[in-house]
């Protein structure tokens, strides 16, 4: 499991102070990346290869709100690999309880879009 820290700040929050829904993929996004970082895996150069990443299904439940000034705890799991694709599980967390929890799935693909296979060993 990867943990990622960050801060709730102003420019994620609506007029109450609440973070606004959608930001919730931006930070489990920047999880996301970290995780694939401490991997080493290098995506610039996996890039140039002919392999990038993308989104294909997000299944998200939204639990508690985070609010300005928070600090939150985005923790990611690897669910399961195939070929072409990766499941993750992700949860943002507060000190005192689960925010948000999201099953996002991952797919492997060429630079005009068609399926590839995962770089051999890099998610192992």
């Amino acid at each position: 499991m990867h943990i990622f820290t960050c801060r709730v700040y102003y420019e994620d929050t609506d007029l109450a102070g609440i973070v606004y829904y959608a930001n919730y993929l931006k930070f489990i996004e920047r999880a996301r990346s970290e995780w694939v970082r401490t991997l080493g895996v290098d995506q610039v150069a996996l890039k140039e290869q002919g392999i990038v990443f993308a989104v294909r299904r997000v299944e998200a439940d939204y639990i508690s709100p985070a609010k300005f000034d928070d600090v939150l705890t985005i923790e990611t799991k690897m669910v399961s690999k195939t070929a072409a694709r990766l499941i993750l599980d992700q949860l943002v967390l507060r000190v005192g309880g689960e925010l948000f929890r999201a099953r996002v799935t991952l797919v492997a693909l060429t630079p005009d879009g068609r399926p590839t296979r995962l770089p051999k060993g890099a998610f192992d």
